[in-house]
């Protein structure tokens, strides 16, 4: 079936009006940005194949060069050139990012820094800012989602970014879409068990903030990371 046969809420540029960007597909969002498949594939179908091609690594896509993006059934010139301006568009935002990193000085920094992420979310997520020896944001990742009440967090996760981002702090946060932002006892068990395994690789457990609108909870604040 071509996308103009799918159900309306299946098509990527219909999914994204309607949910947002978050809620797509690398290879729904590389669709929309290559407009059109071929008389065999579809504009997803295509997508995924050239993300194939990449071993589904953003990254390495973004370091194909333009012939070589050619050398895939369906891509043109128009269509690579497209990609790869989206790409280094991405790539600069990204080192505008890095060379401006924000300092944390508050969990209210932390929380500005962190809110958007969790705008009009209806599900839980998990974030960590990541923070070198200067307090200043490194790196920031979403670890986990689930569904409107909980969401499983894996510490193994959270410290592989770390080490990966060479971070000696970290500030955890998830929203409660209830509105509600008194601690759960399972928030305060993750809380701790992340603090022990953080300690034991010296890297600072700054806070764990949860968000809900434009309120959050401190566990910092509230003395609960002594």
């Amino acid at each position: 079936m071509i996308i103009k046969e799918w159900a309306l809420e299946d098509r990527p540029r219909e999914k994204l009006y309607q949910n947002g960007p978050k809620q797509l597909t690398n290879a729904e969002l590389l669709a929309i940005i290559i407009g059109s498949g071929t008389k065999s594939l579809s504009a997803v179908e295509l997508a995924k194949n050239i993300l194939s091609h990449a071993n589904n690594d953003l990254d390495q896509l973004s370091t194909m060069n333009i012939s070589n993006m050619c050398k895939i059934k369906g891509i043109g010139p128009a269509k690579a050139i497209t990609i790869k301006a989206v790409l280094e568009l991405a790539n600069r935002k990204g080192q505008i990012n890095h060379v401006h990193k924000k300092k944390i000085t508050s969990s209210h920094d932390a929380f500005r820094m962190l809110q958007p992420s969790f705008a009009d979310l209806n599900i839980e997520e998990f974030w960590v800012l990541f923070l070198n020896r200067a307090n200043k944001v490194i790196g920031k990742n979403k670890i986990s989602e689930g569904g409107v009440s909980a969401t499983v967090v894996d510490p193994k996760v959270i410290f592989h970014h770390a080490l990966s981002h060479f971070a000696t702090g970290i500030i955890l946060a998830h929203n409660h879409p209830s509105g509600n932002l008194v601690p759960s006892e399972q928030d305060i068990s993750i809380t701790q068990k992340i603090a022990i395994s953080a300690k034991s690789l010296e890297i600072n457990l700054f806070d764990h903030l949860i968000i809900a609108g434009g309120s959050y909870y401190s566990f910092a604040d509230q003395g609960m990371l002594k």
